[in-house]
């Protein structure tokens, strides 16, 4: 791909993030926090196995009492890093709220193509949907977010997992993957131009009746916001139920911290598949 834009510094969050080295200690010691309370308190099923890699396992986390249904949170790291036990406590909002959340780890590339990705994630929501009754919503943080999107894409989820999806929210979303082909990352995604359209949510037709909040911090790379616009204009000329949120003063990595709270705007967003209003 032919550019004069600089595309490493383009997707490059970390360097405009003060402190940036020191978040991933922190989400992993709150997320091993709620998973000891939750296992404490016998509502948490850990590393079920959705797959026969040794990534394919994920953690489902119930509420008390009856469960509204389930929601599947898919996390980021470009494909390439990262896995469920990071992320365990962003499942606070939706539980508290009633909802069982099954949260996967899946393969990583270089190992794994990003097409084998998104089949494995398939194979994860499948999985859960099996353990648990009603309505699928799904949510995902940055790769995540191209992964839930993909999910919410013509043909990739069984029918009958399908027809329950009752709503997507990309978070801080990927959604047309050849600019990383001019990146140093593909070195290790390996990605030809045939997968990058395959695999680019925006060059697919999306579910009919599925709605899908793009939902991203205004303070995040003009490239994560110009994503978020993409998705929006194409899938909306589609007909698609599409929208977009610019949650202001939130970057790449605070832009998913709320939600940890069963009141916040983007937890409401994932549990009523409508964009709410934000604080002023």
């Amino acid at each position: 791909m032919t550019s004069q834009i600089d595309w490493d510094d383009a997707f490059d969050n970390g360097g405009y993030i003060a402190g940036a080295a020191d978040y991933p200690d922190r989400w992993a010691t709150e997320a091993a926090t709620f998973r000891d309370q939750m296992e404490a308190d016998g509502r948490l099923r850990a590393d079920l196995p959705y797959g026969e890699g040794p990534r394919e396992r994920l953690d489902l986390f119930a509420p008390e009492g009856a469960s509204a249904g389930l929601v599947v949170f898919v996390h980021g790291g470009y494909w390439l890093r990262f896995d469920k036990s990071y992320w365990s406590h962003l499942s606070a909002g939706c539980v508290s709220r009633g909802w069982h959340v099954a949260m996967p780890s899946y393969p990583l590339a270089p190992e794994a193509r990003i097409a084998e990705i998104t089949r494995a994630v398939a194979r994860a929501v499948a999985s859960a949907a099996a353990e648990v009754a009603g309505p699928i919503r799904l949510a995902g943080h940055s790769a995540g977010g191209h992964l839930v999107s993909r999910m919410m894409c013509e043909g990739v989820l069984p029918a009958p997992v399908a027809e329950r999806l009752a709503g997507v929210v990309s978070i801080s979303g990927l959604h047309q993957l050849d600019p990383l082909m001019a990146t140093a990352m593909n070195d290790r995604l390996g990605l030809t131009q045939e997968e990058a359209a395959a695999e680019s949510p925006a060059a697919q037709a999306p579910l009919a009746g599925v709605p899908l909040i793009a939902w991203v911090g205004a303070q995040e790379r003009p490239e994560f916001l110009r994503q978020t616009r993409l998705i929006e204009e194409v899938w909306g000329r589609r007909g698609a139920d599409v929208s977009a949120v610019y949650d202001p003063g939130r970057n790449h990595f605070t832009v998913v911290e709320p939600l940890i709270r069963p009141d916040s705007a983007l937890t409401g967003a994932v549990l009523s598949g409508a964009a709410q209003p934000l604080p002023a």
